[in-house]
């Protein structure tokens, strides 16, 4: 029987023509399979109102065409409800909007180079509050520059105009306003030390942005690179817990592309960091994400003891060999298209019909979190990998571990004769897992997620 191979969807994001080692797509739109504008279009009632169930089974199959893909991960990620209508998800939207433009504008007021265009990858900031006056600085900061990576003659230009000490002119007036803006806070009697932290990280978000997706087209423009900086920027201001971490970039980076609103995708980001947060939540004691490498290592225990036990054998008892995957996504495993893929797979396959609510009501996020079973849910509206925990009856702490965790078991149990073979130190694990990267096929991934989260809701049921 003839098969449509399907149409590549590389095209939607393209790489510029002299990265050649980009591992090419094996998504593929499938006529039939792929959640297409017209099947979407179709699931809405005359006033907005969504059928996700029908939406769900058609992402678990074959994805979500690249052209909707932004507004379907809207709904995927909780940013709306499906039963809402046309009208209160504008209301939202706008909302929204506001708060965001609030939110820059504080940021705005602290530094003036968010919301300009441009972003800095040098310190501006000492750790007590001294600003920092850098000739990288002073020709990032200066608006009359185009790039926010000034060319290395620029900044020797500033550098001949070193006054006494470690002091450097203002190259222009308007520099000099920025640097005494970013002063101020340590004019006052008492500094606030939320503010110092947040420009210490500015620098750092600059670095990674400048690092991020960079063999898309789509980043060669400023004003995209400059909008990431901003999202990333405002966000680390809001979550005062968590701030910057490197890997958020990454994270952040395909909701710039799908969303063409700044605002539309910081909200996207927002809700995606509501799963992950915890992963980035760092103490003096201990980095959020090993807690999701403990849970690793449980279920590679029950799935697969024999490994288990050669890993901890070997030292990696601990399982940071994993710690990339967990914390980006398998971003650096898939391919940029296949990456965006794999993520609406398991956002789909894991969705919960209550997400919005749990996110916009904190009363009935802490009910969740305790164990309250509230109202039932309809378990026709709850992706598969979500249906599964329901009806095995998982106790919460299953039922709270994410598909993520299982995406990576799948990969050790494929790799498992591989490594108990040929690893004989952490290197080798090292080495035979990152052979894992474009070689990946995200669908298989998902179903062999799948395979292992059933085999160990019922192992583990058992006393």
């Amino acid at each position: 029987m003839w098969r449509d191979p399907g149409a590549p969807a590389d095209s939607f994001y393209e790489v510029r023509p002299e990265c050649t080692d980009v591992p090419k797509s094996r998504f593929r739109i499938k006529a039939g399979k792929t959640l297409s504008a017209r099947k979407w279009h179709a699931a809405f009632t005359p006033d907005g109102y969504l059928d996700i169930s029908k939406v769900l089974r058609r992402i678990q199959h074959g994805g979500v065409h690249p052209s909707i893909r932004g507004e379907v991960w809207e709904f995927l990620l909780g940013c709306y409800d499906p039963k809402s209508t046309f009208d209160e998800r504008e209301q939202i939207k706008q909302r929204r909007r506001y708060q965001y433009a609030q939110w820059k504008e504080e940021c705005r007021q602290m530094f003036p180079i968010v919301g300009s265009g441009r972003f800095v990858t040098a310190p501006i900031i000492t750790e007590d509050g001294q600003p920092v006056q850098d000739p990288i600085v002073l020709s990032q900061i200066n608006p009359e520059k185009e790039s926010g990576l000034p060319p290395k003659s620029e900044v020797d230009a500033v550098n001949s105009e070193q006054t006494n000490g470690n002091t450097v002119a203002c190259s222009t007036s308007s520099s000099c306003e920025v640097l005494e803006r970013v002063k101020e806070p340590t004019n006052r009697a008492s500094v606030d030390k939320k503010e110092i932290q947040w420009k210490l990280t500015l620098h750092q978000i600059g670095l990674d942005v400048v690092r991020t997706d960079r063999t898309l087209v789509f980043y060669e423009k400023q004003e995209n690179l400059s909008k990431l900086w901003d999202i990333l920027a405002v966000y680390a201001w809001i979550d005062k817990d968590v701030g910057y971490c490197q890997g958020m970039s990454d994270l952040c980076s395909p909701m710039i592309i799908l969303l063409h609103d700044e605002a539309d995708a910081f909200w996207c980001f927002e809700r995606l960091m509501r799963r992950l947060r915890g992963n980035f939540r760092c103490t003096e004691r201990s980095v959020g994400v090993e807690a999701q490498l403990h849970n690793l290592a449980s279920i590679t225990q029950i799935i697969d003891p024999k490994l288990h036990q050669h890993l901890e054998t070997l030292g990696g008892g601990d399982y940071l060999f994993a710690f990339r995957m967990l914390m980006v996504l398998f971003r650096r495993e898939f391919s940029f298209c296949d990456s965006l893929y794999l993520w609406e797979m398991m956002w789909a396959l894991e969705y919960d019909p209550d997400l919005f609510s749990l996110y916009e009501d904190p009363e009935a996020a802490n009910e969740k979190v305790e164990g309250s079973k509230g109202k039932v849910k309809s378990i026709r509206q709850c992706g598969k990998f979500e249906r599964e925990n329901i009806r095995n009856g998982a106790k919460s702490s299953e039922a709270s571990l994410p598909i993520s965790l299982f995406l990576v078991a799948s990969v050790l149990k494929d790799k498992s004769s591989k490594l108990l073979q040929e690893a004989r130190g952490l290197d080798d694990v090292v080495k035979i897992l990152n052979d894992v990267t474009g070689n990946l096929d995200a669908k298989k991934a998902c179903s062999g997620a799948m395979k292992i989260h059933k085999k160990y809701l019922r192992k583990a049921k058992k006393p």
